[in-house]
């Protein structure tokens, strides 16, 4: 009649040749020579069958825990050889080619900014910026706008409140500047003629938000001051400025409008499309204007006018809602990468 199998004296011979395995080739020898399907362990369990059936239950259940017990003393084994053969932290292969790393681009307002202020740089213009946070009387009352006239119901504002300095009631009061003219009147304080600038910017109104209006829009004002300027030289200057941006065949048309610091004040209108777009304001500066920075009205003209940079973007690109330049959408801002070097 068999024997039961010596359990103790197999396992402790199993993990002596384990132990002995000098690499992972020679670990996968030991699996086949012991746990493989013609194994030693195998080959026991099937001679479970042959042993008293009072023998069977209890031997077979050992032999069951003493494979699960070298499966895992396999794998440990195995591990442990990867580990010693494997250098400390990862890999790198010189020789591959390196991986370029993304990189951003200009974003579209950015691109068209850029480009009218390399055609006004062109021209002899010098460009300066100005602060967002205005005050109200270089926002509105330096301008021709007090706090009476019915102009300022073209823009409603965002008002700042009281400041850490005690600036609010009964002192100067602040506002996000809702176009970039103030920063004509505070040129106009420290330089004198003959002045040509441009002052690009954001500006902020509190405005209802649709297709073609904006909370916050890009604008680019110009101002030029000097001996003997007429309305002449305006048309000519603004004529060059969009037959630089939307080609030298673009008709043009100047129509009438009304500006508080300007006397008189135009729309200039393209031909686009078979219809005709306002694409800007402008004018004649105001002999007041000329005057409050201390020139002789007489002797001194200029002309100033305004453009939003949305528009023109809109316009040159084909988009037809301003809230895409701002919604954040990577798959719309795509579209500009690489238009960087643009005219």
């Amino acid at each position: 009649m068999p024997t039961p199998p010596d359990l103790e004296t197999l396992e402790h011979d199993a993990r002596a040749a384990l132990d002995a395995a000098p690499d992972a080739q020679a670990v996968e020898l030991w699996r086949i020579d012991w746990l493989g399907r013609k194994g030693r362990l195998t080959a026991l369990l099937r001679s479970v069958r042959d042993l008293p059936p009072d023998q069977r239950p209890a031997v077979g259940a050992a032999a069951n825990r003493l494979k699960a017990a070298l499966q895992t003393a396999h794998d440990a084994r195995l591990d442990a050889l990867q580990a010693q053969q494997s250098p400390a932290g990862p890999q790198i292969d010189v020789t591959l080619p390196g991986r370029r790393a993304p990189h951003g681009g200009l974003h579209p307002i950015t691109i068209t900014r850029r480009s009218m202020e390399r055609t006004f740089r062109d021209m002899g213009f010098d460009v300066v910026e100005g602060p967002d946070v205005e005050l109200e009387r270089y926002n509105f009352d330096r301008l021709r706008i007090p706090a009476d006239h019915p102009a300022r119901e073209m823009w409603d504002t965002i008002w700042i409140a009281d400041d850490a300095e005690g600036e609010g009631e009964g002192g100067p009061r602040k506002l996000l500047r809702t176009h970039t003219s103030p920063m004509q009147i505070r040129y106009l304080e420290r330089r004198k003629p003959p002045i040509r600038v441009i002052v690009p910017g954001a500006c902020y109104r509190y405005e209802a938000v649709d297709a073609t209006h904006e909370w916050m829009l890009s604008q680019f004002e110009g101002l030029v001051i000097d001996e003997g300027l007429s309305f002449a030289h305006l048309k000519g200057t603004l004529e060059s400025f969009v037959q630089r941006l939307f080609g030298s065949e673009i008709e043009t048309r100047f129509r009438c409008d009304y500006f508080p610091f300007v006397e008189p004040g135009a729309e200039l209108a393209i031909r686009w499309q078979g219809d005709w777009l306002e694409v800007l304001g402008c004018g004649m500066v105001h002999r007041e204007i000329i005057e409050q920075a201390g020139l002789d009205s007489d002797r001194y003209t200029g002309f100033a006018f305004g453009i939003g940079v949305e528009r023109v973007a809109m316009l040159r690109y084909g988009v037809t809602d301003i809230r895409a330049f701002y919604g954040n959408d990577l798959r719309f801002l795509e579209r500009f990468r690489g238009a960087e070097g643009g005219g």
